[in-house]
C-alpha cells in the first residue's frame, strides 16, 4: 500500500470542495445506512451551495423518517433550513398522473409490459424534466439498493427501445391503432404520435442528463457500504458497472464499523471487530485510489435533524475512538443533541399530562 501522506483524505471534503458539481448520486446494498449518509451529505452541501435539493428515487422512502418530516413528490424545505429542499418520487405513483381516457392507459400499460422498465424510464424523465426547470445549485440522490440503481442508468437505452416498439408498431399497424383510437374515443391528441411524441421528447431530456452524468465535473457517485462481504461483493459491482457507464466515483463511505476501544469486552464485539477488520483490510486494498470515510456503529439511530447535524463531523474528519475522543465541536454537537432529546421528552411528557387531566 501507498505511504499515507499519498493516499486520498480520508472523508468528503473533496466534494464539498469540488464547486462545479451538480449531480451527486448516493448508493449501495439495502441497509446500509444510504439515506443517513445522502441526508448528511445535502445538509454539509447546504452549508457551502446556494441551494441543494435532496430526491429520493427508492420505493422504500426513508427521507421523511430521516429528517422526520413529512416529503411528497413536490420539493418541499427541509426544517431548520432556508436551502435545502426534499421530494420522494415513485415510479407506481407518477405513472398514475399519466391519466386521460381509457384507450391511452391501456395502451401505455401494454407497452410497459413489451418494454421491462419503460414506466420507470418515463417517471424519471419526468423527474428530470421538472428538476431541470428549478434552480438548485446541487442535487442529491439518495438510490434505490444497486439493482434498482444500475437500471435507472440504463434508462436512455430503455428509452430507445421503447421508441423502437411505438415505431414498429406504428408501421404494423398504423391504420388500425388509428381505428382503434376512434373506437376508444380517444382524440388525437392521445393518439399514438403524441404518445411518440412524448416517447421522444423524454429520450431527449434523459439522454441530455446522461451527458452531464457522464461528466466528472458535474456528477460524482458515493458508494455506501459496511465492512462485510456482501457489501464488499456488491460495491466492487457497482464500481465495475459505473465505469462501465463512464460514471465518475471515487468517493467511498463504509459505515458501521466497530472501532477498537478501551473497554470493548464482549467476545461477540471482539469477534465482530476482526471480521471486520479483515474486509476492510480488502476495501483499503481494492480502491487505495479512493477517498475512503470510516463511520462508527452508534447505540442510537440517527434520525431528525440535529441528530443528522451532531454526526456529519464524522464526515469531514476521520473517527478517533473515545480515548481520543472529545474536540470541544464534538460535545457542543452531542450537547445539542441532548437538548433535543430533551425537549422532545419534555413535549411528550406535557401531552401525557394533559390527557390525564381530561380523564
Amino acid at each position: 500500500m501507498a505511504d499515507n501522506q499519498d493516499l486520498p483524505e480520508a472523508t468528503v471534503q473533496n466534494i464539498l470542495d469540488q464547486e462545479s458539481l451538480k449531480w451527486v448520486f448516493v448508493g449501495g446494498k439495502g441497509g446500509v445506512g444510504k439515506t443517513t449518509c445522502s441526508s448528511i451529505l445535502s445538509i454539509l452541501l447546504a452549508r457551502v451551495r446556494s441551494s441543494v435539493l435532496i430526491i429520493s428515487t427508492d420505493p422504500a422512502h426513508n427521507l421523511s423518517d430521516a429528517f422526520q418530516q413529512r416529503f411528497t413528490k413536490t420539493p418541499t424545505l427541509v426544517n431548520g433550513f432556508n436551502n435545502l429542499y426534499a421530494m420522494e418520487v415513485d415510479p407506481n405513483v407518477e405513472n398514475e398522473d399519466v391519466g386521460g381516457p381509457e384507450g391511452m392507459d391501456s395502451l401505455f400499460s401494454e407497452l410497459s409490459n413489451a418494454i421491462p422498465g419503460i414506466d420507470e424510464a418515463m417517471s424519471f424523465a419526468e423527474m428530470l424534466k421538472l428538476v431541470q426547470t428549478m434552480d438548485y445549485s446541487c442535487i442529491v440522490f439518495d438510490t434505490a439498493p444497486t439493482g434498482h440503481t444500475l437500471r435507472l442508468l440504463q434508462f436512455p437505452a430503455t428509452l430507445e427501445k421503447g421508441l423502437a416498439k411505438m415505431m414498429s408498431l406504428k408501421s404494423k399497424f398504423g391504420g388500425l391503432l388509428s381505428q382503434m383510437s376512434r373506437l376508444f374515443g380517444v382524440d388525437d391528441e392521445f393518439g399514438e404520435d403524441a404518445i411518440l411524441g412524448r416517447l421522444e421528447g423524454m429520450k431527449e431530456v434523459i439522454e441530455q442528463v446522461n451527458k452531464q452524468f457522464k461528466d466528472p465535473d458535474l456528477t460524482t457517485f458515493v458508494c455506501v457500504c459496511i465492512p462485510e462481504f456482501l457489501s464488499l461483493y456488491e460495491t466492487e459491482r457497482l464500481v465495475q458497472e459505473l465505469t462501465k457507464f463512464e460514471i465518475d466515483t471515487h468517493n467511498i463511505i463504509i459505515n458501521q464499523v466497530i472501532f477498537e476501544d478501551e473497554d470493548v469486552e464482549s467476545k461477540l464485539l471482539k469477534a465482530r471487530m476482526r471480521m471486520q477488520q479483515k474486509y476492510l483490510d480488502q476495501f483499503y486494498m481494492l480502491y487505495d485510489d479512493f477517498h475512503i470515510t470510516k463511520l462508527p456503529l452508534l447505540p442510537e439511530e440517527v434520525t431528525g435533524v440535529e441528530a443528522l447535524k451532531a454526526f456529519s463531523h464524522h464526515f469531514l474528519s476521520p473517527y478517533q475512538p473515545s480515548s481520543t475522543r472529545g474536540t470541544v465541536e464534538e460535545l457542543e454537537q452531542r450537547i445539542s443533541m441532548l437538548k433535543q432529546q430533551v425537549s422532545d421528552a419534555e413535549a411528550e411528557l406535557e401531552k401525557l399530562q394533559k390527557g390525564k387531566e381530561k380523564v
